[in-house]
């Protein structure tokens, strides 16, 4: 944990974490990334190059539209079938 001292005088610790499994886009070291939050806003570091990227968070995708989605529901009309009988054909 990194101390920060606020502008108020007051030491602000901040927590960073490791993200499992990420690798770094510049040096492609693998398990050295960092994310905190700093001022409002969501970083990620390597620990051991140093990049240092905004993340920015999307916000998570819409259900698609389909044949079966309980958005899409039409009332169904019954209707009745009828038979047609074929015609029967003479023997001689």
């Amino acid at each position: 944990m990194i101390s920060t001292e606020k502008p108020d005088g007051k030491k602000k610790s901040q927590k960073k974490r490791f993200i499992a499994g990420a690798v770094c886009p510049r040096c492609s070291e693998m398990d050295r990334i960092v994310n905190y939050l700093e001022e409002g806003k969501n970083y990620r570091e390597c620990v051991s190059c140093g990049f240092k990227d905004e993340i920015r968070l999307q916000s998570a995708p819409t259900e698609l539209l389909t044949r079966v989605s309980s958005t899409q529901r039409k009332e169904v009309r019954e209707e009745p079938v009828k038979l047609i009988q074929p015609p029967q054909k003479n023997k001689k």
